[in-house]
């Protein structure tokens, strides 16, 4: 049985909202465990960090929709690990965690399968020859400009670049002169011989386009997720692309002479977190985000504006969103059997809406085998903290937070404790509308988030 404990205060903007779960009779992690006790006390603590820094270094290298704080992950390796413990993060996004517990010592590790996450965290934890990198960042940015002059060999390129439906969707994103502009700069990164400056070059590409609400192309918010074009008579001022990957590329080259602290390559890997290529047992902590149900926050839907420049097809990249966690193709899928809790939630759903029903069913078989994982890989009496969201579909919350709760506890990784944090949209980059519409769908369900708190217990504890 689980029990619940609520206290909310009032006086609050958002509700102060602390559930312990209590496991079965016989388990005794919660009265022994110090790891639980430590857990607990961390996961009663404000953990909205809305006075931090908003400049991370090399945390904005690049936009990331709905990253958590830094300083969310690093309370938790602090206060959980040793220097020299691994830590994992098996859905790494934006590699925050990764990137903080090589900061404090650790070893991090984090795997992913989307194309621009992989770029982005293996340029953070990569060191690099600073003297090389601004020679080659000159090279490059005065060769564009040369071949700017010379512009039927750009034009050239750009033409024989893209396939049909990919060039498509580029003349309708992006300006003529900004294609051309930014073609002379992926010919000019091309030239460079060392792959890792190379990255960290079309890193700094990506970066101008998937902004916020800035960037070369037609769109706005990408950084959101959520891009549009403006009517006609308010669309965005033309920016040159040269001049902003140079002012990039020097920002970001700035922080790492600050911060020149990093890891090695393979701390970011390709990996499937439903199966990961880890040894059982072998890792001492797990903080992690997964994403949120049925495509509430659409990665691909933003990163195929830079990635089909850095050589990806529309139609891969749709394809390949479709395995992504969260996604809404429930064809040909292997469903898990699920705890009652998720099952009931999902036929109140399905009564409303079948197919929706079909989708939240996949989001927890997904999320039910990366448990499977996390309790796999961790050592016993070690924590996982999974940063999680809830969704409302067809006015239906899907209780994230207590689904997985449940599902943990279904394969003996006990839930002992839940935090809630409220989210600054901005700074977390949410979906959501800069207006206060409180009968909006992205508005009910993206203003807080869970954080979840597992612990494998020891053997002895079963």
């Amino acid at each position: 049985m689980q029990k619940r404990q609520v206290r909310q205060s009032k006086h609050s903007k958002v509700s102060e909202l602390k559930i312990d779960f209590v496991s079965a009779p016989g388990r005794t992690h919660d009265a022994v465990n110090p790891v639980a006790r430590k857990l607990k006390a961390l996961l009663s603590e404000d953990l909205g960090f809305h006075i931090a820094p908003v400049n991370n270094g090399k945390h904005n290298f690049h936009s990331f929709p709905a990253k958590f704080p830094p300083e969310l992950a690093r309370v938790f390796i602090e206060n959980l690990t040793s220097p020299g413990e691994i830590v994992l993060d098996p859905l790494a996004g934006s590699a925050t965690t990764v990137v903080e517990a090589i900061s404090a010592g650790r070893t991090g590790i984090g795997f992913d399968i989307d194309p621009l996450a992989l770029l982005m965290g293996k340029v953070k934890v990569t060191p690099l020859d600073l003297l090389k990198l601004e020679r080659e960042v000159r090279r490059v940015v005065e060769d564009a400009e040369v071949s700017l002059m010379r512009r039927s060999k750009i034009e050239k390129a750009l033409e024989n670049k893209f396939d049909e439906g990919t060039k498509e969707f580029v003349d309708y994103w992006f300006g003529y002169e900004t294609q051309v502009e930014l073609m002379a700069l992926l010919l000019s990164i091309e030239k460079v011989e060392n792959t890792d400056v190379k990255d960290f070059l079309k890193l700094a590409f990506s970066s101008i386009i998937v902004t916020k609400s800035g960037g070369v192309s037609l769109a706005w918010d990408l950084g959101h997720t959520r891009p549009h074009k403006l009517k006609q008579g308010k669309e965005k001022k033309y920016k040159p692309a040269i001049p902003e990957f140079e002012k990039r590329v020097l920002k970001n080259v700035a922080v790492i002479r600050q911060n020149p602290v990093a890891g090695r390559k393979k701390s970011i890997q390709w990996g499937n977190a439903e199966s990961l290529p880890l040894e059982n047992e072998s890792v001492d902590l797990i903080v992690t985000s997964p994403p949120y149900a049925s495509n509430a926050i659409d990665y691909m839907r933003a990163h195929k504006f830079s990635l089909v420049w850095l050589g990806m097809p529309v139609d891969h990249l749709t394809e390949l969103r479709s395995t992504y966690i969260g996604s809404d193709k429930v064809t040909d899928f292997k469903f898990e059997p699920l705890p009652p809790l998720p099952e009931k939630v999902i036929s109140q759903l399905s009564r409303s809406d079948e197919r929706k029903g079909m989708v939240l069913r996949r989001y927890y078989s997904e999320m039910k085998r990366v448990l499977g994982e996390i309790q796999r890989v961790l050592k016993p009496a070690k924590a996982a903290v999974l940063v999680v969201g809830s969704s409302v579909m067809r006015g239906i919350d899907t209780q994230t937070d207590r689904c997985l709760a449940e599902i943990g506890e279904s394969l003996e990784l006990p839930c002992v404790g839940i935090g809630v944090r409220s989210l600054d949209r901005d700074r977390r980059m949410m979906p959501t509308s800069t207006e206060a519409r409180i009968d909006s769908q992205i508005e009910k369900r993206m203003h807080q988030e869970f954080v979840l708190g597992f612990l494998k217990p020891n053997r002895s504890e079963g």
